[in-house]
């Protein structure tokens, strides 16, 4: 292989200018893919003279070695008779250096041939990643996909509880006159270990509770992918501010390995609050406390008031955690709610009690409540509380709930891809112990999708339908409405809906709003958004959607997502003017 010079001579000889010092070397490569460029580029020795003075015997001695050097950078990727001829010339201070490089044919794996236990072999992970291995018969030899492929092996093994697993033959055999290569590995997987016990360090609760975390049990065989479902369980338990699962290979012994849990609590009590804004609230005051634990059965309660324009609550949950596979949890809690919406009035108790747990990939949580209050709807404005054709009521109601719910997104705190799923159910038994007999089935869904690079497809619709013997028992958060933020933008919190005699708002039986969005990212936390939003709250089949549409802008800020919306009604002859809609929150 040699390198030769073409055009641009020197206009002295190198050897007479020894002691001339120029700027740097500008390096050209051709005759090869961007993947092989870059490999050349990395590993010829004048790419580091680019911001470099050089003399030109450097430049001499940089330019003969690179061949060789060439040569050396393409070998990994299976070609084993590449040659490169150059051109060498001076420009302005600088040196420019293009290398024509022929890679020549690429050897390819002729065979592979594999030796390894027979039990290790039938594992599932082992077995996967020896496909990865066989997989490189009839493709070009790469250093990169060998190595990456013989390593998957040797990670399953250990993975799968193969702890003394060696790889005791590893051969790449290259025939370069036959263009061809053969592989040879073998691994001698020793014995496979099985789960010891697990010790639990610096815990603040009972023994065995920590136990119900474990995905696994003394005498399973080991499986590092188990130890990471126990971290992250603990993890997400909430109890700890530090969780190391470490399996003590230094004593592991008879087949066994026991498993070590090293654990710090974390901040036994949480206070929160601060001001925050919404459109459908108003501005307002938020403030909570949470005990992580109360007890050392590792139950929690939490606490929190907020205090805002439209809308006041109080509430309280007090939460018995049941680890698991299933992640089961049993809630008691109660709720005070004081809303004042341009529609409606309520003040009601609620009290809760449920179980959730994951339910075949769902979120499923079955309870009864049981809400009670005073309620007015109708209202116009800051009117009296007199004013004609306003309906008013108090009732109590006891009725069983069941929700599943599911989301999937790549991100959570900015979705390319990703939905939800939320059905909820509710009935009354009959008459017992409520003013009113109902069923209310209720379904939210939520489909994003990025196209053409920062741009997003934002869909969502909801729909519900009441089935009661008296109406007008109900309270508002019971009734269907549609307008605001999360509903028809352009249109204020639930002012959308079937009206009285008396043209006022009192809300349907049935509701179905649908709404597209497409937004548009101009750098990495700004963007815009266009949107069209229909829908309405309606009685029977008396189904009359009202539109809005507008602009908004985007913040990916360091508290999570912020919408700002400015929407208008369209096509409404009794709603005008232009509505701010501000909303915080992740996507899905």
């Amino acid at each position: 292989m040699r390198l030769t010079r073409r055009h641009g001579l020197l206009l002295l000889p190198w050897f007479l200018l020894p002691s001339i010092s120029y700027a740097g070397i500008v390096l050209h490569v051709d005759g090869v893919d961007e993947t092989l460029t870059n490999a050349v580029r990395a590993s010829v020795e004048l790419s580091q003279y680019a911001q470099r003075d050089v003399t030109a015997a450097q430049v001499r001695r940089l330019y003969e070695k690179a061949p060789d050097e060439v040569q050396a950078a393409l070998r990994p990727y299976g070609y084993y008779e590449a040659t490169a001829t150059g051109d060498l010339k001076q420009v302005g201070t600088n040196w420019d250096v293009t290398l024509h490089v022929v890679p020549g044919t690429p050897v390819k794996v002729t065979t592979v041939q594999v030796n390894i236990d027979d039990v290790a072999g039938k594992v599932p992970a082992v077995r996967r990643a020896l496909r990865g291995v066989t997989g490189l018969k009839d493709q070009q030899l790469n250093d990169g996909a060998y190595d990456g492929a013989r390593d998957a092996v040797s990670g399953a093994l250990t993975a799968t509880g193969f702890l003394d697993a060696k790889l005791t033959v590893h051969t790449v055999e290259v025939n370069r006159a036959e263009h061809s290569a053969a592989v040879k590995l073998t691994w001698d997987a020793g014995p496979r270990y099985r789960y010891g016990q697990i010790h639990f360090k610096n815990s603040q609760f009972r023994d065995g509770f920590l136990d119900r975390y474990v995905p696994f049990k003394s005498g399973d065989y080991f499986n590092q992918s188990q130890l990471l479902e126990l971290q992250q369980a603990l993890n997400g338990a909430d109890y700890f501010a530090v969780v190391n699962v470490i399996p003590d290979t230094d004593d592991a012994k008879d087949g066994t390995i026991d498993i070590n849990v090293e654990l710090a609590p974390a901040k036994r009590t949480i206070y929160t609050g601060g001001p925050f804004f919404g459109t459908d609230t108003g501005a307002g005051l938020r403030g909570g406390i949470e005990k992580r634990w109360i007890n050392d059965r590792g139950h929690k309660w939490k606490n929190e008031l907020v205090l805002a324009q439209r809308l006041k609550t109080l509430s309280t949950l007090y939460q018995i955690p049941m680890p698991g596979p299933n992640q089961r949890s049993f809630n008691f809690g109660a709720n005070f709610r004081d809303a004042d919406t341009v529609t409606s009035k309520s003040r009601t108790l609620q009290l809760v009690a449920n179980e959730t747990r994951l339910w075949y990939g769902w979120q499923r949580t079955i309870g009864i409540n049981a809400l009670s209050g005073t309620f007015t709807v109708g209202k116009r404005g800051g009117e009296g509380d007199n004013a004609e054709g306003l309906e008013r009521g108090r009732s109590t109601l006891l009725y069983p709930e069941v929700s599943l719910s599911r989301k999937k997104g790549d991100n959570p705190t900015f979705v390319r891809s990703g939905w939800s799923i939320t059905v909820t159910g509710r009935s009354t038994a009959g008459p017992l112990l409520s003013d009113a007999s109902f069923s209310q089935l209720i379904g939210d869904v939520k489909w994003i999708r990025s196209f053409w690079g920062n741009n997003r497809l934002i869909l969502r619709g909801s729909a519900g339908k009441i089935w009661t013997s008296n109406f007008s028992a109900l309270p508002p958060q019971l009734r269907f409405f549609a307008g605001g933020d999360r509903s028809v933008r352009g249109y204020d919190y639930e002012s959308i809906g079937p009206r009285n005699v008396y043209g006022r708002v009192i809300g349907g039986e049935g509701l179905l709003v649908g709404s597209t969005e497409v937004e548009h990212y101009f750098t990495r936390n700004w963007g815009m958004a266009a949107f069209v939003d229909a829908g309405n709250a309606f009685t029977g089949t008396d189904y009359s959607p009202r539109v809005g549409a507008g602009l908004g802008v985007r913040w990916l800020s360091p508290v999570g997502m912020i919408r700002f919306d400015v929407a208008v009604p369209v096509g409404d002859k009794n709603e005008h003017g232009i509505h701010l809609h501000v909303v915080i929150g992740p996507d899905l």
